[in-house]
């Protein structure tokens, strides 16, 4: 298992032939950290929290950004010591071994696929909302939405009479893959425009809903208890935690970051305890401004977010002109509009409409970059790490997750994406807490140009916290990790286990290939959404 350790003093060579000017402070990397987390969870997953939790979402927040705090110093130690392509599947193939590599790289595919497929719901959402509004044009139910899926045992089953397929999902996602294959480079200026549309979205918010706050919307603060009724999974306020997780993820911005940081020891912990405590400030708020101002009104105690329960309580309140927080495809929208300042409403929705399409591009970036390593490595086929001669992008690979990315977005709910994107999220930073942890006694005189402080409180807290959420997940959701692994296991000893080239000692440094795919220009310090 911890065999097949890919040499991590080659690639530390490889970085210090690219080693990048140490120019960032703690206010850049703040702000490249809060540009990075505000995004698509708060604008999408919203209603989905006040359903599982109600008012209580606001303690979601509290501890879903308690773990990725804790979750970002182990990574930042790692992230400081690997700066290469890779992510966690390259921190963990250094430290303990191609196996667990393997397992995580597989992970991270889920991560960024499925995260990918959630925002091109979220943007399907706030934009079927928009062009309601601005044209009373709206598509057939059918066409809005997928089916409706539940567990019966260990297998799924789909609903297709509340929902068919949701074609602006699939349009959304179809066109960011033809970006990415045709080599279109973000610049960091736009990239900090549409942060900058994002935060002026939400700052608006929070000026119209809090003066609109009504005490009583807050009673009961947590009508699902701490973790749901009896008998349910992923439902109260821990429930609502694992699933807000997703809108916390992109932090890694400012871990990432830590060779261009002026003394990362003390200005990297600044900028991830900054970011994320400014993002919880702005997500409480929000919250609270939301529930406030509207009211979380749960359909029920104990009915799951996109289950068919719900979805038909949703369908009854409609027909009776009653529309709550917890049935919106455009949460923020929809409560602007509930308290009469429609043309505000419209505004967010267009700002998530300018907005989610570069997250889904950053997203799908991630995944292909991942798979595109994997494959340079010799685990998958190589033939997936083709780059295209003239785009000189990995357009195989591309294709494929666009597929991938656009059929799981044609027929699941958002809410339901965002939880299985969660669970490869935290077993990739389980392993990355375990790594850190293994690597400090394995060899601890290696230079760290950012060491976790506490290491043996932060480092078990951090595993500890990412099970904690993992546990906490609905079953389908926590059910697709452990089934994805053994594919993914199944794959790796039929044929990466075979080709790999550490295994057959073919020891190669990549970072400088000429044939290297093209990426995005990072912005600092506008910051990348990942989440």
């Amino acid at each position: 298992m911890f065999g097949r350790v890919k040499s991590l003093d080659a690639i530390l060579a490889t970085a210090e032939k690219k080693s990048l000017h140490r120019s960032l402070g703690p206010v850049q990397l703040t702000l490249l950290g809060v540009g990075a987390i505000i995004g698509t969870g708060i604008f999408v997953l919203t209603a989905a929290a006040a359903q599982k939790a109600g008012p209580g979402m606001m303690w979601s927040f509290v501890i879903a950004g308690f773990v990725c705090a804790v979750a970002a110093l182990c990574y930042s130690e790692l992230a400081s010591m690997v700066p290469v392509s890779g992510s966690a599947y390259t921190y963990t193939y250094a430290v303990v071994g191609e196996m667990l590599a393997w397992t995580v790289g597989w992970a991270l595919i889920l991560e960024y696929a499925v995260a990918a497929s959630a925002v091109s719901v979220g943007w399907s959402g706030y934009f079927m909302g928009l062009v309601k509004s601005w044209t009373g044009f709206e598509l057939p139910l059918a066409l809005q939405s997928g089916p409706v899926w539940s567990m019966q045992g260990m297998l799924p089953h789909a609903d297709f009479s509340v929902g068919l397929i949701n074609v602006p999902a699939i349009g959304v996602a179809l066109a960011v893959t033809w970006l990415l294959m045709i080599g279109t480079k973000e610049s960091a200026q736009f990239n900090a425009v549409l942060v900058g549309i994002k935060i002026l979205a939400l700052t608006m918010f929070l000026a119209l809903t809090l003066p609109a706050i009504n005490g009583t919307h807050f009673a009961p603060f947590a009508p699902n208890g701490w973790f749901g009724p009896a008998g349910t999974t992923g439902m109260g306020i821990v429930g609502a935690a694992s699933s807000i997780f997703f809108a916390y993820v992109g932090f890694d911005a400012v871990s990432t970051a830590a060779e261009e940081t002026k003394n990362p020891q003390r200005n990297v912990p600044i900028g991830l305890i900054g970011s994320l405590a400014i993002c919880t400030v702005f997500y409480l708020l929000v919250a609270a401004g939301a529930v406030g101002a509207m009211g979380a009104q749960p359909t029920a105690l104990g009915v799951e977010p996109g289950s068919a329960e719900f979805t038909a309580q949703c369908a009854a309140m409609a027909a009776q002109g009653n529309s709550p927080l917890v049935c919106s495809n455009e949460a923020l929208a929809h409560v602007l509009r509930s308290i009469n300042y429609s043309w505000a409403g419209d505004l967010i929705g267009l700002a998530a409409n300018l907005a989610l399409p570069s997250v889904i591009l950053m997203m799908m970036f991630g995944q292909t970059r991942i798979f595109f390593v994997m494959a340079r490595d010799g685990l998958l086929p190589e033939k997936l790490a083709t780059v295209h001669p003239k785009w000189k992008t990995p357009h195989i690979v591309t294709l494929v997750t666009g597929i991938f990315v656009a059929i799981a977005a044609a027929l699941l709910p958002v809410g339901q994406l965002a939880d299985i994107s969660n669970s490869g999220t935290l077993f990739a930073f389980f392993m990355v807490a375990v790594a850190v942890m293994i690597l400090r006694l394995r060899d601890p005189g290696r230079a760290r140009p950012f060491r976790t402080p506490l290491i043996w409180a932060v480092g078990p807290v951090a595993a500890l916290g990412c099970v904690f959420l993992y546990w906490n997940l609905p079953y389908g959701a926590k059910m697709v990790l452990p089934i994805w692994g053994a594919i993914g296991l199944a794959v790796y000893y039929a044929y990466g286990f075979r080709k790999s080239h550490v295994g057959r000692g073919i020891v190669e440094v990549h970072e400088d290939d000429p044939d290297a795919p093209q990426q995005p220009v990072a912005p600092l310090p506008g910051g990348i959404d990942l989440d």
